[in-house]
């Protein structure tokens, strides 16, 4: 299996990260065409039959729009940071109901140094994460089978960013993950080496990193009475 990304996807990465405006994109637009955008989408491409074996309810889209893919351009309109685009290539493999209720995510970000694999849902709004929180409450055990199985701890961590300081009101203070209950976002991640990113066997990495945060996955889909 050939490589996907190249050092060429990084240099233009790089580029990006140091003349982030719209004159020096729109000179070096055939780079990203043809060494980020269009490996990536040959990408989401290829992992629609590893991803369909473990949901046929999740989607990895490689069309221009409408797809898988973020885009690289920036919504500055509320942001006081006004560079147009952004230093990285972000790719969501979405539930087939996204659209119409929240639910969970695969990601896989490309960035020079900071490239990772995560999936779960990131800033639900209060009545989600009340939701999920009280099936954790409800469900300790399938929560543990989720989190704390040797597979899941050996390749991904959860989340630690944006937590409460004190976990929320309701529930018993010896609840055995009362902690976890503190996640604003319930995520796990693992980092992606570059030289992983850049290689032939990254399809074959991602394929294992999604068979092994698919209880993970399957779990939040429950808590959000999602099929998975």
């Amino acid at each position: 299996m050939s490589a996907y990304f190249t050092d060429k996807t990084l240099k233009f990465l790089r580029g990006l990260a140091r003349h982030n405006d719209r004159a020096w994109f729109h000179a070096h637009k055939p780079e990203y065409e043809a060494h980020v955008r269009g490996p990536f989408q040959r990408l989401l491409g290829d992992l629609q039959a590893p991803l369909a074996t473990i949901s046929p309810h999740f989607r990895s889209e490689p069309k221009t729009v409408g797809g898988s893919l973020f885009r690289i351009h920036r919504d500055t309109r509320f942001a006081s940071d006004k560079a147009p685009y952004k230093s990285w290539q972000g790719a969501r493999l979405f539930h087939e109901r996204s659209r119409q209720v929240p639910a969970p995510s695969f990601y896989l970000h490309l960035q020079p140094g900071h490239c990772f694999i995560a999936g779960g849902i990131w800033h639900p709004e209060p009545p989600t994460q009340r939701q999920i929180r009280q099936f954790i409450f409800d469900n300790p055990g399938g929560w543990k089978a989720a989190t704390r199985g040797a597979a899941f701890r050996r390749r991904f961590d959860l989340e630690q960013e944006e937590m409460l300081v004190r976990p929320p009101r309701g529930f018993p203070a010896d609840f055995e993950f009362i902690d976890d209950l503190r996640h604003r976002n319930f995520v796990a991640s693992r980092v992606i080496e570059d030289g992983v990113m850049l290689g032939p066997r990254l399809l074959s990495t991602l394929e294992k990193d999604l068979q092994v945060l698919a209880p993970f996955m399957d779990y939040l889909c429950a808590a959000l009475d999602l099929e998975f």
